[in-house]
C-alpha cells in the first residue's frame, strides 16, 4: 500500500498536468527509499522500478501497458491486472493473518540485499 505522502505527491503532479510517468515517479521513489531503509529488498534496480510502476497502476495512475516487444507477456499481463485492480475494492485479511504474514515477511527481508537501491545500481 502506498504511503499517504506518495499518493499526495502523485495527485499533485496530476493536477499540475504532468505526464503519467511523472506521476508514477513518486511511487518508484518510494520503493527505492524503502529498499534503502531495509523495509524490503530487490534483486535489481529494475525490479524496484517495476514494483513502483505496479503500485502506481494499482493506485490509479493511467500508465499504458508495455508494448508487445518491450516486455514479456507475463509483465504485460501483470500491467493489465494492476490497471483492473485500481477499479475495484478489496477486503483486507483478518488481523491474525496480517500479523503472521508480517512476521514471515520480516524474516525473509532480513536475507534480502539492499544493493538494488545503491546510487550506482540506479544508473544502469
Amino acid at each position: 500500500m502506498p504511503e499517504k505522502k506518495t499518493l499526495e505527491r502523485a495527485s499533485k503532479s496530476k493536477r499540475a498536468g504532468k505526464s503519467a510517468s511523472t506521476q508514477a515517479g513518486a511511487f518508484v521513489k518510494q520503493q527505492v527509499d524503502h529498499i534503502r531503509e531495509g523495509k524490503h529488498g530487490a534483486k535489481s534496480a529494475r525490479q524496484a522500478i517495476a514494483i513502483g510502476l505496479s503500485e502506481a497502476r494499482r493506485a490509479g495512475v493511467k500508465l499504458k501497458t508495455p508494448k508487445k516487444g518491450a516486455a514479456t507477456e507475463a509483465t504485460r499481463k501483470k500491467a493489465v491486472q494492476d490497471t483492473k485492480a485500481a477499479h475495484r475494492t478489496k477486503k483486507s485479511p483478518s488481523t491474525e493473518l496480517k500479523a503472521k504474514r508480517s512476521a514471515v515477511a520480516t524474516r525473509l527481508l532480513k536475507r534480502e540485499s539492499t544493493k538494488a537501491a545503491l546510487p550506482k545500481a540506479m544508473l544502469d
